[in-house]
């Protein structure tokens, strides 16, 4: 299995399973997936949400990690996702979720899957283009709330892409980078997708 899936921080999780044992928090919830959802429902596919708040180039892209987040399954599939974001109390649950980035997101792992690199999967959240991307890291051990895209990282786009971007073809980072710079640099900020 090429994914190398890093467990989230004990109290992320702590603050989704919270929400999914809320009624209230579910009721309320924009996702009519969940609502419906029959059976138990688990959180699963820890990731790593960073945001690209700049990148020069040929200098390093700036990252910053936004939260995590948690596919909801019911069955045999995600039903909704869930966020969390880092607080000054720590780690609080966020939202739950649906729309085109979930099955987006098992798209594009499921794509990561047949690479015969090992990877960690994270996200890459980039505002200025309204994107978001699956970033496979090659280096499996590191801790995945640091880092920058190295080079040889693979960054798949999820749908829908900024118009010219392929969805759900992988880069390297090399290569896709200097492309989304020199477009967020001309697109005023739009908000972050993540």
């Amino acid at each position: 299995m090429p994914l190398h899936v890093p467990p989230a921080p004990a109290p992320a999780l702590r603050t989704i399973l919270t929400a999914l044992g809320s009624p209230t928090a579910v009721r309320e919830a924009r996702t009519p997936s969940l609502r419906a959802a029959q059976g138990p429902v688990t959180a699963e596919l820890p990731l790593a949400v960073h945001v690209l708040d700049h990148a020069t180039d040929p200098g390093p892209a700036a990252t910053r990690l936004a939260g995590w987040r948690f596919l909801i399954r019911s069955g045999d599939r995600a039903v909704a996702a869930a966020d969390t974001m880092l607080t000054a109390d720590g780690w609080a649950f966020s939202r739950f979720f649906e729309g085109p980035y979930l099955p987006s997101t098992e798209r594009a792992l499921q794509q990561a899957e047949t690479l015969q690199q090992p990877y960690q999967p994270r996200l890459l959240s980039v505002p200025g283009l309204y994107m978001l991307t699956l970033w496979l890291h090659g280096d499996i051990t590191a801790d995945p709330a640091e880092g920058l895209p190295a080079a040889d990282d693979l960054l798949i786009p999820l749908a829908p892409a900024p118009p010219g971007i392929s969805a759900h073809r992988p880069h390297r980072v090399s290569e896709l980078l200097p492309v989304l710079t020199l477009r967020a640099n001309r697109v005023p900020l739009l908000g972050s997708p993540a």
